[in-house]
């Protein structure tokens, strides 16, 4: 008598499948374009920058030295190819929030 091996992926060996989508890695690509495009330039490099994507969307969080920085720092997150928004939270070095 023969009997065929099963693979995995038949009857009760077949592993169920994960819920949902898988997770989109197109965030965590982005996030590095833009960390490595703000650490080369000249005016955004050394500068207290985090940066964070969800659903191809930067926000961008920290202190800057000036708004010079800050603009640049926009700009740079928007130039990447792919991002659909740009959330500017960044802070300028210095500058106080009003407590009202």
């Amino acid at each position: 008598m023969h009997m065929p091996w099963p693979y995995p992926d038949e009857g009760p060996f077949r592993r169920p499948e994960p819920p949902g989508p898988p997770p989109d890695d197109e965030d965590g690509r982005l996030a590095v374009l833009v960390a490595r495009r703000l650490s080369s330039d000249w005016s955004t490099r050394g500068q207290h920058i985090v940066v964070t994507v969800q659903n191809r969307v930067v926000i961008l969080a920290g202190v800057v030295a000036g708004p010079e920085a800050r603009r640049v720092a926009g700009e740079i997150a928007w130039d990447v190819r792919g991002v659909v928004d740009v959330c500017n939270a960044l802070r300028l070095a210095g500058a106080r929030r009003s407590r009202h």
